[in-house]
């Protein structure tokens, strides 16, 4: 299915490049406007700014808000930019309020007020309900707008007040039973609705097994009780367990999607919210910043191995097998960080398993490390004609795969605790760390067997 939709997405913005080329936007904009709201937005990502205006001016007003809720952040910013004020209150005014959390805050402070003053009471209410939760909480994925139904009256009744209600909100699966004050008491399935008898009282149907999420859990904490539990929506209780809201599918997944795209990203040192077509100027000054750090872990090994100049000038073979040990204790360390950071984002990782985990990882640095040292170390012997060469990259082996397994669990441990990010920091410091380590052990093992 992936492959078929990256064929299918490539092939749209060939069709597109091609008739823009030509100058022929009608078919654009028939193509364009055949496409969901999230395929609009993901191949105006796909497109050069210049050509991505020109696509974005044929979008239906119909979808434009829903397409803006779709693209990243910088994107955003540039399609908002050619917009009159009358064009983003008329395509943001039908979004649903938590998409409009969303992207509230990248409006026109103009544009803010006027969709507030079109919004009744109750809607702007319920707006400053979702604002006032962090973004990457349970409190800022919901949506307030939900059904309830209290549990002394018949599925009849329940009907009734359906109809009278005129429709529900998408993906709705469940109603939320909740008592006088508004407190979560359980949910009531569609399906009982449809298919039990009228007469039958919701108290007798009521599914008490899913508790209401607390508003302040974290967005990858949802995610997880939404794949552990298969929902497809889920009732947010506050502290005193009142329904305030729910949580449905689309949005866990906007933040699997996002966090699988910040772990990609942030091993780069790059933002998942950037534009890909960013000017120059500006993608220079964001991977400069990256790059120095790099350059000043470079500048550090490279400090490392000047202090062992006289060794390598007289045992010239160290030179030539001496980014072995480096390179092999940072593959080793990056294979334990990157499974570390994976169980951290997941919630598998705490300070009771944590040192049985560091105990595994030197185990399996150490086995590795032995099996390497036993290969690498057979085969420098026999290529420089020097048991005592082969010696030395072996126990240098064995020790950087050490070192790197020790690093790739305590540096996201460390870094978690500082509240710096693990998937954007650890991986410097561990190849930092187990370059200067890898060198200072094969360079010092060599002066000292060797000289």
């Amino acid at each position: 299915m992936g492959e078929f939709d990256q064929h299918q997405s490539t092939r749209q913005i060939h069709d597109l490049s091609e008739a823009i080329s030509t100058g022929q936007l009608q078919p654009v904009k028939r193509l364009v406007n055949s496409l969901s709201a999230a395929e609009i937005g993901g191949l105006l990502e796909s497109l050069p700014p210049s050509r991505r205006m020109i696509v974005w001016k044929l979008v239906d007003s119909d979808y434009g808000g829903e397409v803006l809720v779709h693209v990243n952040d910088e994107v955003r910013g540039g399609l908002i930019d050619v917009m009159e004020n009358h064009e983003l209150v008329a395509a943001t005014g039908n979004l649903q309020l938590d998409d409009l959390a969303d992207i509230l805050d990248d409006l026109p402070d103009t544009v803010i007020r006027q969709v507030l003053h079109s919004m009744d009471h109750d809607d702007r209410e319920r707006l400053s309900q979702v604002l006032a939760y962090p973004e990457d909480s349970a409190g800022g994925l919901m949506s307030p707008d939900v059904v309830t139904v209290r549990a002394n009256v018949t599925l009849d009744v329940v009907s009734r007040y359906l109809r009278q209600r005129g429709h529900l909100p998408e993906l709705t699966d469940y109603l939320y039973v909740v008592n006088r004050t508004g407190q979560y008491l359980g949910r009531l399935a569609i399906t009982d609705l449809l298919t039990k008898e009228p007469r039958c009282q919701v108290s007798d149907l009521i599914d008490a097994s899913v508790s209401g999420i607390p508003l302040d859990l974290s967005a990858n904490e949802v995610a997880l009780k939404f794949e552990h539990h298969d929902w497809v929506s889920a009732p947010v209780v506050d502290a005193n367990n009142r329904l305030v809201g729910r949580i449905t599918i689309d949005d866990v997944v906007d933040v699997i999607r996002d966090e699988a795209e910040h772990s990609v990203m942030s091993m780069a040192g790059l933002d998942e919210e950037t534009d890909m077509f960013a000017p120059v100027a500006r993608s220079v000054r964001r991977r400069m910043i990256w790059l120095s750090f790099n350059l000043i872990a470079a500048l550090l090994a490279a400090w490392a191995i000047s202090q062992f100049e006289g060794t390598i000038q007289q045992v010239v073979a160290l030179a030539a097998l001496m980014p072995i040990v480096a390179s092999m204790g940072g593959i080793a360390g990056s294979q334990t960080l990157t499974l570390m950071i994976r169980g951290m984002a997941l919630g598998q990782i705490g300070g009771r398993n944590s040192w049985p985990l560091l105990s595994r990882e030197l185990a399996v640095g150490f086995i590795n490390g032995l099996t390497l040292s036993i290969i690498v170390g057979g085969l420098a012997a026999a290529w420089f004609d020097q048991l005592d060469i082969g010696l030395v990259i072996g126990s240098a082996l064995v020790i950087n795969l050490l070192v790197g397994a020790l690093a790739g669990v305590l540096i996201p441990l460390i870094l978690n605790r500082l509240d710096i990010d693990p998937a954007l920091a650890g991986g410097v410091v561990l190849i930092s760390i187990t370059d200067v380590v890898g060198f200072v052990t094969f360079l010092g093992l060599g002066t000292i067997y060797l000289l």
